[in-house]
This record gives C-alpha cells, structure tokens and sequence, in this order.
C-alpha cells in the first residue's frame, strides 16, 4: 500500500483530485490522508460518501499551520508523497486583508516542508518522496495580447494572493536547494468546474443569470483567462506524481483563452435557454463595475513541457465543460445550500 497526503481536500480542486483517486479503474493499493481545515471554501459534501466512508480514507479536520498537529500526523501516516493544495485563494479577499493569505499559503507551506523533512529524514527514505507545490499562473503578473509564461519566466506577482504564492514557492524551491528535498511545482491556469465556491467567476455568473441578480464584470471585461477543467488539471497532477522528476516545474494550462465579457455571455446566453427564457434575458443582468486593484490584463502558459514529457494535453473542450458546469450549478440546490455562507463578491 502507499499513501498520498491531500492538504484542502474538501476544496474544489483537492476533492476533484482525491475523487479521481478513488473513481472506478482507480489504484485500491492506494490510501489517502485529508487535513482540511473546513474553510468558507472546504465541504464535506464535495466528497461523496462513498469515499469518506471507504476505509482506505482518513480525514483530519485541522490547519496546515498547526506543526503539532502535523508532526502528529505525519508520523503516523508516513505518506510516499504530500500534495499540497491547501490556500486562501480568492484574489478580492486578498485585497481586504492580506493577513489570512500569509499565514495559509506562506506559513503553511514552510510548515508542511519542515513536518516533511523532518519525517523522511528520520525513516531515510529521501529519495522516494515526493512533495507536489499546487500554484498559479498568477504568480508571473500580467502578460500583453502575444506571448505566454513558460517555466523559467520572472516571477511578478501583483496581488496580495499571487505574492503570497509565490513566496510559498520561493520556500519549496529554496528547501529542494538546501535540504535536497524531493519537491515539485505545478501552475495552473484558471480552473472551473462541479464543486467551485460561489464567490469565483463562473459559478457566481451562473448563479446571478439564474437567480435574476445582477452580473457585475470587472472594468469592460476584456481581460483575458485560460480556462482548464478542474478534471483536466487533476489528471495533470496525477502524472506529475507519478512520473515528474523532483526539482522540477510543470505549467498545466487549458488552451481555452476567453476575455470574461465572452464567458460571462456565454453563460448567461445558456442559462436562458435552460430555463426557457426570451433570448437575451440575462444578458441584461450584466453590468460594469469599477476595476479591482492590480488587475491583471492577461494570463497564459506555455504547457508544452508537461505535454511532452507527461504525455498530458486537456481532454475536456471549454465549450463543452462549461455546459456541463451550468447544468451541475443548476441541478445542484442542496449543494449551493449546504455551502452558501460566507461568500465574498469583491
């Protein structure tokens, strides 16, 4: 048996990624260990019950800063691999107050890199462990209309969320340097899929066009995201840790670029014609407001390394993953319910 460690498994992404684990056709030699602290973004309910119930899965309700808690936990799971995704990542609530950002996605960090040097130090098995760092395109800042990051690309972080990600991998790189610990970075471009808090764009544009709110965009809404399927993004992980190779960075992008007025449209465009409304309707909801702080204009990456060496590429069209989202959203009242508290709009 060999164990993965899931920080924020109960958040979009971490459950995506520990559903795939345990879905049909998936390794029953595998255990997976959850520290998930329940966040305003982390739910129970984005595990079926199924997995928090297969013996296989444990669940630790607890922060990622917590070093007791940690050294506790990891001393007695003793994990092949860690992968981290656990973080604030909400760039509006960054703005507000940065302090969260800092002691999640920096403090955090630093501490799941001592509680894993320590552990592998004391059973000499260095070689075989693996940290994965989860971080964003983000960290790089904006780019123009041409061009994309590609893995050695400056890091010019311009939010208080990107900064934090990118102090977070100032440390993962400077202990693979220092203390030879196996580590691995991912960026990622802009998710979206089943199981997104409400406060990010897609889920919130559905929701608003559904409910006959208003549908705020940003400026003129002609700042430009790559979207990848949370599925997508997941698969990408699983072969990093299965194949990638230890000091390494990976960019998992979707190859989807779309300015928001286009995304936002498209939804609202699709949510009239599920619910039977004159075409049009919602897209009267739209309404412009005034820009946030350092927004970025445009985010793209340069995926072809991953591509290459992990034979990975996105599987799922944004045309057809973003349909699908829709009908999740609107299918999925007990879901919105149960996770509705506690939502920042920006």
């Amino acid at each position: 048996m060999s164990t993965i460690l899931v920080t924020g498994g109960c958040g979009f992404i971490g459950s995506c990624f520990i559903r795939q684990l345990f879905q049909k056709g998936g390794d029953p030699n595998v255990n997976v260990i959850n520290i998930d602290k329940l966040t305003y973004a982390g739910h129970e309910e984005n595990l079926p019950e199924a997995i928090r119930c297969d013996p296989r899965y444990r669940w630790h309700r607890t922060c990622i800063t917590n070093r007791r808690a940690i050294a506790e936990i990891l001393s007695e799971s003793q994990p092949d691999a860690i992968v981290h995704f656990a973080a604030e990542s909400h760039v509006d609530r960054s703005i507000s107050s940065a302090d969260p950002f800092v002691s999640s996605n920096v403090v955090g960090t630093v501490t799941l890199l001592d509680e894993s040097l320590a552990m592998i130090r004391a059973r000499a098995m260095q070689s075989d462990f693996r940290f994965i760092h989860i971080s964003t395109d983000e960290v790089y800042g904006s780019l123009g209309k041409d061009g994309c990051f590609t893995e050695s690309s400056p890091q010019r972080p311009s939010s208080p969320y990107a900064a934090s990600k990118a102090a977070a991998e100032m440390f993962v790189r400077a202990y693979q340097t220092t203390h030879s610990l196996p580590t691995i970075i991912t960026h990622c471009s802009n998710n979206y899929g089943p199981y997104q808090h409400s406060e990010k764009l897609i889920p919130l544009m559905i929701l608003r066009a559904a409910g006959g709110q208003p549908m705020p965009v940003y400026n003129d809404g002609s700042n430009i995201r790559n979207w990848l399927h949370v599925t997508d993004h997941c698969d990408a992980i699983a072969r990093v840790l299965q194949r990638g190779r230890a000091g390494q960075t990976y960019h998992i992008g979707g190859h989807a670029e779309r300015t928001n007025i286009d995304v936002v449209q498209s939804i609202a465009d699709a949510v009239d014609e599920r619910l039977g409304r004159p075409t049009g309707s919602s897209r009267r909801l739209i309404e412009f407001v005034d820009d946030r702080p350092g927004h970025d204009y445009r985010y793209a990456l340069d995926s072809s390394k991953t591509e290459a060496e992990l034979n990975w590429r996105p599987a799922v069209s944004f045309e057809s993953g973003l349909m699908e989202t829709i009908d999740w959203y609107l299918a999925a009242d007990d879901w919105i319910t149960a996770t509705a508290s506690n939502v920042h709009h920006g």
